[in-house]
């Protein structure tokens, strides 16, 4: 690896932590290189403007969800087991103390539902990929026997994400310990209503 790849690779893990703290919007190029202590032509060599930062940011955010959350949950059993094994590889990616603004798409999604350009479009495409991904895994579960026939898999990850994200108000906002225990009821429940 380049000194110039090394170099953009260190701002993006440092980009990443502050956007999920304080949003895409609270990402600067300025602060950034700041806290890095590169100069602000530097940082803006490698990106070029600030949008194309917070693209960075999203394709790094991605990457690393694929990579902790669903590829360990695709090695798991077809089915059930691995909506329960995405389920839970969720939650230590939402409360990994390493990642202490949370998780960097629930800021994303709120910062970005309603505006137009680049990192919205980004974010939207990682989106609905992560949905197909889930009814994929719903289907399969139906498929495998473990789900009833008629169950509904857009309607089951729609409620698996609601939980997510219900999840991570209960965990950052109000501060409740049992937060990830009331989720682990929720998704139990969920699956529960839908068993062949």
């Amino acid at each position: 690896m380049s000194k110039g790849d090394e170099t953009r690779e260190r701002i993006l893990d440092r980009a990443f932590l502050i956007a999920g703290r304080d949003g895409l919007e609270g990402l600067t190029i300025g602060a950034l290189a700041d806290e890095l202590k590169l100069s602000k032509s530097g940082l803006f060599s490698h990106f070029g403007s600030k949008e194309e930062l917070q693209v960075a940011v999203l394709d790094v955010a991605s990457s690393r969800f694929t990579e902790r959350v669903l590829l360990p949950a695709f090695k798991a059993p077809r089915g059930l087991p691995r909506l329960q094994r995405i389920f839970e590889q969720w939650i230590d990616w939402m409360t990994d103390p390493r990642m202490p603004g949370g998780c960097i798409f629930q800021q994303a999604n709120a910062e970005l539902d309603d505006r137009q350009g680049r990192p919205h479009d980004v974010l939207l495409e990682s989106q609905k990929n992560l949905v197909e991904a889930l009814i994929k895994t719903v289907q399969l579960a139906v498929a495998e026997g473990h789900l009833a026939k008629d169950t509904d898999a857009r309607q089951v990850a729609y409620e698996f994400e609601g939980i997510m994200m219900v999840m991570n108000l209960y965990l950052r906002l109000l501060k409740d310990r049992k937060a990830v225990e009331r989720a682990r009821i929720a998704f139990e429940r969920l699956v529960d209503s839908h068993r062949a």
